[in-house]
């Protein structure tokens, strides 16, 4: 027994939606409590970085057991693990406990991504593809706008934000015990060993490589920013009150335009897509940095950095989509995955250190890395049609 179709996809959406509260919870939150301990920002950035090597260490090992045992006991377990670890948070506050924690809250995200990400792909037609992605970036988006606020409650009670999202994790996660569980396309006769993830790695690469650099810008952004700019806001003379409606805005904005860009990707294609927002995302960053410490005018360059740059996950996901096979889709999200995962990682750590020695730079590190990114996009354009030529 099972619901409808389109219940299980509100249900994933749903699931996504309370992963994306929780980490946008956590970025903030504990940037603030370890500034105010006085932990320097780049120990505050290593340790943002937690979550995204958990997802980072899980990836090559998720595609294997999600083809064996389906795609319900991998949400399952994946919000398990993030219920318990936001639960344990108040037990003993300590830089390496919280490190650990972070890690496993990666891994069980992972799961839950993973195995969301790549059945909502399996199952959305390709006139509705960009649509659907990004209704699934959207309620990202969303959770990550709400996260953040979050912080205010550390002024009754530092382990209440924990214990909020810790509650509305599970409450979530019982939904998914409705769905009836499905498998990946094999393809054939695909193998369920590593080696036979490796193989399908390398044909995926072949394949699809641009497509996974817009998750890599992505995921440089979202951490970056809600890793390092509390800590930069609090060096300008931000109130920390403040960030708590500064940071919301870049998510806020993201949402205003994830449904529309995915459509628009649908009618003009997620290429040329991709080029505009990247392109765009870099002036209002530089806007960000000329903006200095007022709130009004960070709130704003933050709003519509977001309207322009909040969809490359979800639209390079889609792009990966497009480019490959319904049986490379698992690998595909997999490396999808990797490469959020590498630009979170970097993300906080390249901006810790540029807070450290060169503060009014943060915002400028962002808009180059996107300029970057965008001209690698506009390369493979031009060399596609010179190959095809």
């Amino acid at each position: 027994m099972g619901v409808s179709p389109r219940v299980r996809f509100w249900i994933l959406v749903g699931i996504v939606a309370i992963s994306g509260f929780s980490q946008g919870m956590l970025l903030p939150l504990i940037a603030i409590i370890f500034e105010q301990q006085g932990v320097s920002s780049a120990m505050n950035g290593l340790h943002a970085t937690g979550i995204y090597i958990g997802i980072l260490i899980a990836s090559p090992l998720m595609e294997a057991p999600l083809r064996r045992f389906g795609y319900k006991p991998m949400i399952i377990a994946g919000g398990l693990v993030v219920g318990l670890s936001l639960l344990a948070f108040p037990l003993w506050q300590s830089f390496w406990f919280w490190f650990v924690l972070r890690l496993l809250i990666g891994i069980g995200d992972n799961m839950l991504h993973f195995s969301t990400q790549t059945w909502i792909t399996s199952f959305s037609e390709a006139d509705r593809r960009g649509r659907n992605i990004a209704v699934y970036g959207l309620f990202f988006s969303l959770g990550f706008a709400i996260g953040p606020a979050m912080s205010k409650l550390i002024e009754i009670s530092p382990t209440l934000p924990f214990i909020v999202s810790g509650i509305m994790t599970f409450m979530t996660w019982g939904f998914v015990f409705l769905l009836r569980n499905d498998f990946p396309d094999h393809g054939g006769s695909e193998s369920t060993s590593f080696f036979g993830t490796m193989k399908r790695f390398s044909q995926v690469w072949k394949y699809a490589w641009v497509a996974f650099l817009p998750p890599l810008s992505y995921g440089l952004l979202e951490a970056s920013l809600h890793g390092n700019f509390p800590i930069y806001a609090l060096r300008s003379g931000i109130e920390a009150g403040a960030i708590a409606y500064i940071l919301p805005a870049f998510s806020i904005g993201a949402i205003v335009f994830q449904l529309p860009l995915g459509m628009l990707s649908d009618k003009f294609g997620r290429h040329r897509i991709l080029m505009s927002v990247l392109f765009a995302g870099a002036f209002f960053f530089v806007l960000a940095g000329l903006a200095g410490s007022s709130p009004l005018w960070l709130t704003a360059a933050f709003f519509t950095a977001g309207m322009a740059t909040g969809s490359t996950f979800s639209l390079g996901i889609s792009y990966m989509t497009d480019l490959l096979p319904k049986n490379l889709l698992p690998a595909g999200n997999i490396m999808c995955g990797v490469a959020f995962s590498l630009g979170s990682i970097g993300g906080p750590a390249i901006g810790g250190l540029i807070i450290e020695f060169f503060t009014e730079g943060f915002f400028y590190f962002i808009s180059a890395l996107l300029i970057t990114i965008g001209l690698c996009l506009v390369a493979f354009s031009l060399r596609k049609k010179y190959v095809t030529a």
